[in-house]
């Protein structure tokens, strides 16, 4: 089964909306600052299409939003008794385009690192069990193999 290819572009278009339309109405700054920094690098990793640290830096980005984006919506989600009816209705469009945003980041981090294997990066992270670092070895001559030619001529 082929995986489908999303964009990068599309991938950091769709959390640049979420994130602003989670920050309407009830989240802090620093949900802001901690996404909107994570975008940036994603707009690096657009730009620089080679650059195999750009699209990693923004993959362990991704990934340590879904952490503080769920420590802020635990310590700042209001209870919403004493909000008027459009306050409440903002209210419920931003906590829900937020709990989306949160959603969707770990198919972006999927997506993200096919990415960065398709640039050429040599992390194999093991979904499965413990991430393990492994290296392609085909490239490399074994020592104990010795060429032929070369012991033959030399007796």
């Amino acid at each position: 089964m082929e995986i489908p290819a999303i964009s990068l572009k599309a991938i950091v278009l769709v959390h640049w909306l979420l994130t602003v339309w989670g920050c309407m109405a009830w989240l802090p700054s620093s949900y802001a600052w901690g996404n909107f920094s994570v975008l940036a690098v994603g707009v690096w990793a657009i730009a620089q299409r080679d650059s195999i640290d750009a699209v990693l830096m923004f993959l362990i980005g991704i990934a340590v939003t879904i952490l503080t984006d769920i420590i802020h919506f635990g310590i700042y989600y209001p209870l919403i008794d004493g909000l008027s009816e459009r306050n409440r209705d903002t209210f419920r469009f931003s906590a829900g385009m937020a709990i989306l945003g949160l959603l969707l980041k770990p198919v972006s981090c999927f997506f993200i690192y096919q990415m960065y294997r398709e640039r050429g990066g040599d992390y194999n992270v093991n979904f499965a069990g413990i991430p393990s670092v492994t290296q392609n070895r085909d490239a490399y001559q074994s020592i104990d193999q010795q060429d032929q030619t070369t012991s033959s001529a030399n007796p």
